[in-house]
């Protein structure tokens, strides 16, 4: 898991004008090299722009987080599990039956 990094708010502020003078690809490139910028827009701010590898990393890191909320709710109940021993028997399967089978997790 990747650890969470800080942003330092001062030097990542982008004045929205400095994409009306042109600089659009200057600021995508600090992106690339600095990380998070943001964009303000009359002292507000109007987005943020992170690269594409930090916005998927994020995205992957959230839906990680909801899998292990989902798999804490699971576990608080109170479940019967069963075995796999008895669910290799409940589906007429062996343990040969499985060693060709390629299965893919996520």
């Amino acid at each position: 898991m990747n650890a969470v990094r800080t942003v330092n708010i001062i030097d990542s502020i982008v004045p929205i004008s400095r994409f009306n003078k042109g600089e659009a690809n200057k600021i995508f490139k600090e992106v690339k090299t600095n990380g998070i910028r943001i964009v303000v827009k009359n002292n507000t701010p109007e987005c943020i722009l992170i690269s594409p590898k930090e916005y998927q990393d994020m995205i992957e890191q959230y839906e990680d987080a909801l899998l292990l909320v989902e798999a804490s709710n699971r576990l608080s109940q109170q479940a019967e599990y069963i075995s796999h021993e008895d669910v290799l028997k409940e589906l007429d399967i062996t343990e040969e039956d499985l060693k060709d089978v390629d299965i893919e997790l996520e």
